[in-house]
């Protein structure tokens, strides 16, 4: 008996088929990344900027745009990601600190364009996003994802939507209060982004010794353990008013202070002794690794192919076939 019926006919997915492309502008600096579908890092780069004026940035960005539609004529969105308090919807930024910009109407230097889709939206928001899909979440769990750099960011994850809150502010744990001092440029004292955000922790690291940075620290890891752990502490004192009034099933920390051990210990032991003990024991805390090159991808896919990513990009996962061409 033999068999009978057509050949096997191999199928291969091309990546390079379907492209998106995300760009951060953060203070002074742009930066650039193009991926595949298979979320392939096909181009990145960064440069210096200035940024002080929302017009030159826009007039920027847009040129920017143009030029990577060009380049790459197969892009299925750009998404544009900002610090501050961003409306998506409407692409328009409402107050960024770290930018110094105030009521920008980002979506209006797009209003003639011809090229992909342009999604505008808090860069955190789209890290977030990234963290959440990377997680696999059970049905419905709740996530907070905390993200530690130039400023401190947040995002409250409902399932699989981001939940902004009636003016886009949810999640703003940056300035949450945690010490009487130092001034923050919010204009209020004592908030969590002045004591552990990058400039903060290089400028106690500088104090402690002449030439010490987080690029040297081997030079001094004793005087660095000491400021790791009041970092820790404070980050801790924010952690546990986030699990008490928000009470998510975990809480990603996503930073470059996670790599010193003095640090992850000092925020579980403040946020265990802050928070009621049953709040806590019901709380999985992660400390997010360095992202690979792929995962980096993956935020700027969410970025920039989709209003609401998360559950879109969860189909995609699951029935990576169903509207991708074959090779």
């Amino acid at each position: 008996m033999t068999s009978a019926g057509r050949p096997k006919i191999g199928i291969a997915l091309c990546g390079g088929k379907l492209k998106a492309a995300g760009v951060m502008v953060e203070r002074h600096h742009i930066h650039l990344t193009v991926t595949d579908y298979l979320s392939e890092i096909l181009e990145e780069s960064s440069w210096p900027t200035e940024t002080s004026d929302p017009a030159s940035v826009m007039a920027e960005l847009r040129a920017l745009c143009q030029a990577l539609y060009q380049r790459h004529p197969e892009l299925l969105g750009i998404g544009l990601g900002f610090p501050g308090i961003v409306d998506p919807a409407a692409g328009y930024l409402h107050i960024s600190s770290h930018l110094g910009w105030h009521n920008v109407d980002i979506r209006s230097a797009f209003i003639s364009w011809a090229g992909p889709p342009v999604h505008i939206m808090n860069y955190v928001r789209a890290a977030a996003l990234q963290a959440r899909t990377l997680d696999n979440p059970t049905e419905g769990a709740s996530c907070f994802y905390l993200r530690i750099g130039e400023g401190i960011g947040g995002a409250l994850l409902l399932g699989n939507e981001i939940y902004s809150g009636s003016s886009w502010t949810a999640g703003e744990a940056g300035h949450l209060t945690v010490a009487e001092d130092p001034l923050c440029n919010c204009g209020k004292r004592g908030c969590l982004e002045a004591l552990i955000g990058l400039p903060a922790i290089e400028q106690q690291l500088a104090e402690k010794e002449a030439g010490l940075s987080w690029k040297t620290r081997e030079q001094s890891p004793e005087k660095v353990d000491e400021v790791m752990q009041f970092a820790g502490h404070y980050l801790g004192k924010a952690l546990s008013q986030i699990m008490l009034l928000l009470n998510p099933s975990t809480i990603v920390i996503d930073g470059p202070w996670n790599r010193h051990a003095a640090f992850r210990a000092a925020v579980e032991r403040t946020a265990r002794a802050d928070t009621l003990a049953f709040t806590f024991s019901h709380t999985r805390l992660t400390f997010a690794e360095a992202p690979s090159r792929q995962h980096k991808a993956w935020r700027w896919r969410l970025l920039s192919t989709t209003k609401h990513p998360l559950s879109d990009i969860k189909k995609e996962r699951l029935s990576p076939l169903s509207s991708f061409p074959a090779c």
